[in-house]
């Protein structure tokens, strides 16, 4: 046995030197330094004027104005998702592609209204319009208002009850969807800025599939009392999903015939449509607009048919051209909404951050993380102000971008300038478009999330703990309620991967015949085994939750508990001293005696620690419990492969007796040639 030796490297850890060292380096002040952070956070400064005109510009407008056309529909029908007025989501889409503008890092993808964020902004707009009795029957909004009108010709304006009696109920679910949105942006800065974007490695792709695949359910189920034309109150809280459906089929016998065949007719136009530009994608230079011609044809069905007069269809009603005052969020909400804003802000960000990495990578560029959560908290704290809701990247949206041109986000311009012509011209035309048109575009758009159940085979193919991750994801999210199915799933995917390294595979090896290499018995055929000596691999961390596991295993694979071995050989030594006693000598004695001396079929267990990432504490107390037991029945214990954070864990937690650590090896191999 020849011993390799190999020198630590000297680690000089002084915990001062590393402190003044970084508050140097953020506390140094240079034109070079202040250039560079301000290139940085403000990253149109570094492309816009290496802008190659004539290169992108085509490919820019023409994604730009077929996103903006996609869009316009989209953030009316959204609007209705989040509890808020049309004229709302528009805002939130042109204030949304100018702010990403400036701050985003990503050229390709679309920052604006997403479905399930949606849905979680309209959930908690409906507790709080509950909470400030605004859902009260007609009678009681009539004595409140009435109060209100007095209150405010006795007392001064500026008191703060009547004001808030006096703003209606889209006026006060705007200001509760604005304070969200503020809360929302400012956990994102605040992740960016103390560089916290670890938090969405916890949200893995199959997490993140099977809660937007059960939100859509919940999303499906919020919008189907539109396309029955049903007049009930939306449920929320834990089960909202079976509540509702259960309140539209006590008033099924209410549906509005109009709506229903709207909705039908909508539906048998738009499916076939957007399959058309799935599958031609390829051929096509830009998808069908069908959204907007679906919405221009029922807003001219509705107003010249007389719908809403003739039949009592719901309509979307007025929408104001030109842009509000802006207003600062209600401090007074900020309280109420703090915690509900938590999972919108980490889910805003989680699918930003991933879908700008996933087309960087596509297109060979890079994106910062930490600039991203910057950017996407910017794009909600400053709309904030300007009557918006909470935006992030879309997936569909992004995809349309990407094929139908764009190279940077002066696309995102174009697209803000389209809804700009909406907002100042066109937006009280949509005055007669019927509610159940908005909802059908809501749930077609739905599709690729709902076909996720397509790809459940090959997924439980390629990975069982991922696939029952999606299901029970998807279960929580859609039957018990959006932010708690986030939290299940976390949860559940952690527990996964504590429970993978709680039970860990652990087999004996055998040795490659004219190799140095050493594989599993078990999972391969003609590999040959040393005398008297037995290999083990323990593939996990060893640590407190699987210290049990690793001797259990141990004692079955050798097929050895030291300590029954040790307890057998106590009990037949006391047998034959008792022997002795009663009769010196004879059969009985030496049977006890062979039995006390009976081979194992081993001296050695070579364990082999590559795949054991980390020790802690109860993990070396188990090797050292491990090692001495087995040297009390003559059984020598030896490790190999150890990494240097092992071997350092080893060495601090003297696992060693002085002159015994040459009994840690660099291979399996070695460790064998020495037994």
């Amino acid at each position: 046995h020849h011993r390799m030796f190999l020198e630590p490297q000297e680690k000089k850890r002084s915990m001062k030197a590393v402190v003044v060292k970084q508050a140097k380096k953020t506390c140094s002040c240079t034109p070079a330094k202040v250039k560079n952070y301000v290139f940085s956070f403000f990253p149109v400064l570094q492309w816009l004027p290496k802008y190659k005109l004539r290169e992108y510009l085509l490919g820019d407008v023409m994604s730009g104005v077929i996103v903006g056309v996609l869009l316009v529909p989209q953030s009316i029908a959204y609007s209705l998702l989040a509890g808020q007025e049309p004229i709302y989501g528009l805002y939130t889409s042109f204030f949304a592609s100018i702010i990403y503008f400036i701050f985003g890092t990503s050229r390709h993808i679309s920052v604006g209204i997403f479905g399930v964020i949606c849905l979680m902004v309209g959930q908690v707009v409906d507790r709080e319009i509950q909470r400030a009795g605004y859902d009260l029957g007609p009678a009681a909004l009539s004595v409140l208002t009435d109060t209100a009108a007095y209150v405010n010709t006795t007392i001064s304006p500026v008191n703060q009850t009547s004001q808030k009696l006096l703003c209606d109920k889209s006026c006060y679910a705007i200001t509760v969807g604005a304070t969200m949105t503020f809360i929302a942006g400012v956990y994102q800065v605040a992740m960016g800025f103390f560089q916290v974007g670890f938090v969405s490695v916890y949200l893995s792709d199959s997490l993140l599939s099977g809660f937007v695949t059960g939100a859509s359910f919940t999303i499906v189920t919020s919008q189907a009392k539109y396309l029955l034309g049903l007049d009930i109150p939306r449920s929320s809280g834990i089960g909202s999903l079976i509540a509702t459906w259960i309140n539209i089929f006590r008033n099924i016998h209410k549906t509005n015939i109009c709506d229903l065949i709207t909705s039908f007719l909508c539906f048998l136009v738009l499916i076939p449509t957007k399959e058309l530009n799935e599958h031609f994608k390829s051929r096509l230079k830009a998808p069908i607009p069908v959204e907007l011609v679906v919405i221009v044809a029922a807003t001219l069905a509705s107003h010249f048919g007389k719908l809403r007069e003739t039949y009592g269809s719901s309509v979307a009603g007025h929408i104001p051209t030109g842009f509000l005052p802006p207003r600062p969020p209600d401090w007074n909400l900020i309280p109420n909404v703090a915690l509900d804003a938590i999972p919108i802000a980490i889910i805003g960000f989680a699918i930003t951050v991933s879908l700008s990495e996933m087309f960087a990578k596509k297109h060979g560029y890079s994106v910062k993380a930490n600039q991203e959560m910057y950017a996407i908290g910017f794009c909600n704290i400053i709309p904030s102000f300007f009557h918006c809701f909470i935006t992030s990247a879309a997936l569909a949206k992004t995809l349309v971008k990407e094929s139908t041109g764009c190279r940077t986000q002066m696309s995102g311009m174009v697209t803000s300038l389209v809804i700009l012509l909406v907002l100042l011209v066109i937006a009280p035309l949509f005055y007669s478009l019927q509610k159940c048109v908005l909802a059908v575009i809501t749930i077609v758009n739905l599709r690729g999330a709902l076909r996720k159940f397509k790809d459940l085979p090959k997924m439980w193919h390629l990975s069982r703990v991922d696939t029952v991750i999606w299901l029970v994801t998807m279960a929580a999210s859609a039957f018990i309620s959006t932010e708690i199915g986030l939290l299940v799933g976390v949860c559940f995917s952690m527990l996964c991967v504590i429970f993978r390294t709680q039970r860990p595979e652990a087999p004996l090896l055998g040795w490659v015949a004219e190799s140095e290499t050493y594989e599993s018995l078990s999972a391969y055929k003609n590999l040959q085994t040393k005398p008297g000596i037995v290999v083990f691999r323990f593939e996990a961390p060893l640590y407190y939750i699987n210290k049990e596991c690793f001797k259990s295993t141990l004692y079955k694979q050798t097929g050895v508990n030291p300590v029954w071995v040790k307890a057998a050989k106590k009990k037949a030594a006391k047998r034959m001293l008792r022997e002795k006693e009663v009769d010196s000598g004879g059969n009985q004695t030496s049977i006890s005696m062979d039995f006390v001396s009976e081979p194992l079929g081993f001296h050695t267990i070579v364990i082999d620690c590559c795949a054991v990432q980390f020790l802690d504490t109860a993990g070396i107390r188990t090797l050292k419990e491990v090692c001495k037991d087995y040297r009390e029945i003559d059984v020598q214990v030896l490790l190999a492969q150890c990494n240097p954070s092992v071997r350092s864990s080893l060495i601090r937690g003297e696992f060693f007796k002085e002159g015994e650590d040459h009994l840690l090896f660099h291979s399996v191999h070695q460790a064998v040639d020495f037994a």
